[in-house]
Order: structure tokens, then C-alpha cells, then sequence
């Protein structure tokens, strides 16, 4: 029994290095999807160098998405112009194929009883409390700390259900895994038996690692979020490299992750909370010199 980690990439040179050597001692395979074009449907040249990673070089499987999802949605299809109501969608449609792509090498080189987690990438799983030879859950999902801009700035108003995990077996897609509700239902809810959201035999994992978003530059802050899925709100709150470095020195966000869907989820404010180097990955702790200039303890 194998585990396969599976992730996309964008340009998250410093996450995915610590993503390898946190995940490591636990995982198998490491796999790599990345794709020419952003979430926002601007083309891009491919930017992960499997070569910077030489302690990992024979772990990593590279994955390439070539096009665009055949499903997208154009006011004019020869000049690829969308409507306002179609930007999120194509954005999502992006994001899902581009998860779905990892099928591709998962397929080529796993067994049915491996397990294949699946995070974002600037999601890291605590491996250290998956046992998977004891495991008699179908689905995992971790429980996991939301941290911006520093590895120890805490967002603590919610908790963060990223890496998910599950047999190939029973995978379906790396979307539809994405997207289960992050909730054991009780056996008496019949709607769980005509849903493929909701589940009865899952675990939620406590303590269950790290996501740690933005811990880049302002002017990358602001040239990923334009990329992204929310890349139309962001462009609605007229955010530049300066007003992100401001909420960086004050301990802010100004991103709403409890704002209804049809809210624009930027502008208001909400502050960061320092915790210590033992509530981050050991990996952090035992390097927290090469780690100096992303950790705030001023």
C-alpha cells in the first residue's frame, strides 16, 4: 500500500519545496500537475524545474495540461470574449480540469489499494496522524490551520478543510474529491445515499496541518490573485502591491472567507493572530534560520 500526493502548481517555488521535504518520509509518489494557462485564462510559460529538487528528483512525477478545458463558455467563440456571469465559471471549470489531469499519471502508476491525497498546493496535510494500515474510513478530509503572508500568521475564524484522501479504488475524479462536504452525516440521513457529496463513512482529521496562502512577495500577491479564481472581485477592489504591503504590516487580511458566494469577498478587514514555531511543521522548526524572513515575531 502506497501514497501518492497529488497537487497543482502554479509558481509556489518555496511551498512546494517545503511541501516535499514536510511530506517526505511519509509519501511515495509526489505528483505535479501544471498548466499554460491561469485560472483566469491568460496563457503562461510552465515554471516548475523539477531539477531545484534533486533530494526529491525520483519521487516527482511532472504532469503538463496543454489546453484549456474543451467546456468553456464564450460570448464570441473566435475572439474568446466572456460575459461577466461566465468569468467565474470558466475560472472553476479551469481549476477542475487541471485537478483532473493528475488522473493521468495516478492511473499509470498506482494500485487500487494505494492511497491518493489530493491538496492545493500551499495545503499541507500532518501525515503524522494518518495511519493508513489502520484506516476503515473511505474518505479523509484535514482539519487543517489557515496561515497569510508568514508561516506563523494565523487566520483564526475558520478552519480550513483542504487535503483530502481516499483509495483509488473509490476515487472518482480529483474534483469530485474536492468537493465532499467536509462533514460526517449521521446513518439516518437518507440523502446521503442519492448524493455524491455528502458521506456517512468519513473521517475528519483534528490538527490536521497547515495552509499556507500568500506567503509571497506583495507584487506576487498581486500579480497571483489576478490569476486566480476570484480574479474578478480582486480587479473589483482595485488592490495594488502598496495597500497589500500595508495589510501585511498591520497583521490583516481583507478577504472574507464567510461572505456569501455572491458577495464580493474583498474589503473587509480582519486581523492575524502570531502563534509559535510548535504549532508550525517540524521541518519549519528545525531550518527556522533559512525560514527567517517568512515567520513574524516582531
Amino acid at each position: 500500500m502506497k501514497i501518492f500526493d497529488c497537487t497543482t502548481y502554479y509558481d509556489e517555488e518555496l511551498i512546494i519545496d517545503l511541501r516535499f521535504n514536510v511530506l517526505n518520509e511519509y509519501v511515495d509518489k509526489f505528483i505535479v500537475c501544471e498548466a499554460k494557462f491561469s485560472h483566469a485564462g491568460k496563457e503562461k510559460k510552465l515554471n516548475f524545474d523539477i531539477n531545484k529538487y534533486p533530494k526529491f528528483k525520483d519521487k516527482i512525477i511532472y504532469v503538463v495540461l496543454e489546453n484549456e478545458p474543451p467546456n468553456l463558455i464564450y460570448e464570441d467563440n473566435l475572439k474568446k470574449i466572456e460575459l461577466t456571469e461566465n468569468v467565474r465559471t470558466n475560472s472553476i471549470k479551469r481549476i477542475a480540469y487541471q485537478r483532473n489531469k493528475l488522473f493521468d499519471a495516478v492511473n499509470k502508476v498506482s494500485d487500487l489499494n494505494d492511497y491518493i491525497f489530493y491538496s492545493d498546493n500551499d495545503e499541507i496535510p500532518n501525515l503524522e496522524l494518518f495511519n493508513p494500515k489502520k484506516n476503515k474510513k473511505k474518505i479523509i478530509i484535514f482539519e487543517q490551520k489557515l496561515f497569510y503572508y508568514k508561516f506563523n500568521l494565523l487566520c483564526d475564524r475558520i478552519n480550513w478543510y483542504g487535503t483530502r484522501a481516499i483509495k483509488k479504488k473509490d476515487l472518482i475524479d480529483f474534483e469530485w474529491l474536492r468537493q465532499i462536504k467536509p462533514k460526517v452525516y449521521p446513518f439516518f440521513r437518507l440523502d446521503t445515499f442519492f448524493r455524491n457529496d455528502k458521506f456517512i463513512n468519513l473521517e475528519i482529521i483534528p490538527n490536521g496541518g497547515w495552509h499556507f496562502t500568500r506567503v509571497i512577495s506583495p507584487e506576487k500577491i498581486h500579480q497571483k490573485e489576478l490569476d486566480t479564481e476570484h480574479h474578478d472581485e480582486y480587479k473589483e477592489s482595485k488592490k495594488n502591491p502598496e495597500k497589500i504591503k500595508d495589510l501585511i504590516s498591520r497583521r490583516v487580511i481583507d478577504h472574507d472567507h464567510l461572505a456569501d458566494s455572491r458577495e464580493n469577498k474583498f474589503g473587509k478587514e480582519f486581523p492575524l493572530k502570531q502563534v509559535e514555531l510548535v504549532d508550525l511543521p517540524k521541518y519549519i522548526q528545525r531550518n527556522k534560520d533559512y525560514y527567517e524572513n517568512f515567520l513574524d515575531f516582531n
